[in-house]
């Protein structure tokens, strides 16, 4: 039996296979709200067979959008975008859905990537469309980033409270779990690491001080969210960078969400500084691996998995408790069938596709309707 297609539980929802579609920034909002873009994008991936397809990075609130075309969920418009989406794919596909909760911080107000050009910076400046960002302390992400306003007490009072309202939200949609993120550089991460943390009150210094405003939100969102249903952290293993998290304030970190109740943790690293990062298949398995090991909390194994053996090498070795895909869906968004087929698994597939559902005319797929499991 293949490991990667076996079933995986998070408290009250089971999940059919341990194949995750990672969060995708796609930059196709109007105003935080979602578009028919949102639509196309995930409903191919709703019908892949995966376990779980998270939405991605959502803003708290407006300034805490990546960039001003980031989906939101911090007002009823943003909501009611939302909910449309995630009706229509419920209508068609029964695959549990998450959303990843977060505020950019001082990585906020940038443009999308694809829209970089020449002299074009990444950042936007209010008079072109952007806002104001803040952080933990007035240090610009790198050379000739704008400067973040360091946030006070009402300032991290408004996001706590942000951060709850939007779980909040997320319930009255319906969905199955929430990833918050707090890595990559953006707000949360950026408390937690001292390249981007400099500050001398009871929120900087020791890692107990640099956690505390993370492990606020998190007992906030756990707190609005439906009590059956897991919330999770994507939160780096190493900023690649002297000075920066290190693999062992990872662990310590895992262990502080556990205790206020956090279901798993999605380790991944860097963005805290500009650095080259070593990029290999499975380069951060090993930061998961070890907050698996040392932590005893769920883990979930992301960048760059690639392959089915891969994957299901992570699974079957004990290094991870979910793989999450990104790059992978967006080249074959049928991976899960073709991982299925070469695994001898099999998944459920809609009947509308049934008849390309084989690999020489042999079936490899379960056909039979098919719920996540909720007990």
């Amino acid at each position: 039996m293949s490991a990667l297609f076996t079933p995986f539980t998070l408290r009250g929802l089971t999940l059919p296979n341990r194949i995750v579609v990672s969060p995708m920034c796609q930059y196709s909002a109007e105003d935080g709200c979602a578009t028919d873009w949102h639509l196309i994008h995930l409903g191919q991936f709703a019908l892949s067979g995966a376990g779980l397809l998270i939405l991605e990075a959502t803003g708290v609130e407006p300034v805490g959008r990546i960039s001003p075309a980031c989906l939101g969920l911090y007002d009823d418009a943003t909501e009611a975008a939302l909910r449309r989406v995630v009706e229509a794919i419920r209508r068609w596909s029964p695959m549990p859905l998450g959303i990843q909760l977060g505020h950019a911080g001082r990585k906020a107000s940038t443009r999308p990537s694809w829209e970089v050009r020449g002299e074009r910076t990444r950042w936007l400046l209010p008079a072109d469309g952007g806002w104001a960002t803040v952080g933990p302390s007035a240090l610009p992400f790198g050379p000739g980033w704008p400067t973040p306003g360091e946030l006070d007490a009402a300032g991290m009072d408004r996001i706590v409270a942000a951060f709850a309202q939007a779980a909040s939200r997320t319930a009255r949609l319906g969905l199955d779990l929430i990833e918050i993120h707090g890595a990559h550089g953006y707000l949360i991460s950026s408390f937690l690491s001292p390249l981007a943390n400099r500050r001398k009150d009871d929120h900087g210094g020791s890692l107990e001080n640099r956690m505390r405003f993370p492990l606020r939100i998190a007992a906030a969102v756990r707190e609005a969210f439906t009590p059956d249903r897991p919330v999770g952290m994507r939160f780096n293993g190493t900023d690649w960078a002297d000075g920066g998290i290190t693999p062992e304030e990872a662990v310590a970190f895992a262990r502080a969400l556990r205790e206020v109740r956090l279901d798993y943790c999605d380790v991944s690293s860097g963005g805290n500084a500009e650095v080259r990062i070593p990029l290999a298949p499975g380069y951060q398995v090993p930061f998961a691996e070890r907050v698996r090991r040392e932590s005893g909390m769920a883990t979930m194994a992301v960048g760059l998995i690639r392959e089915p053996e891969q994957a299901e090498a992570v699974i079957a070795g004990g290094r991870a408790d979910l793989v999450a895909l990104g790059r992978a869906m967006l080249h074959d968004p049928r991976w899960p069938w073709h991982a299925a087929e070469a695994l001898g698994a099999s998944v459920q597939v809609a009947p509308q596709y049934w008849r390309g559902a084989t690999r020489a005319g042999v079936p490899h797929f379960d056909t039979r309707p098919a719920e996540a499991t909720r007990v």
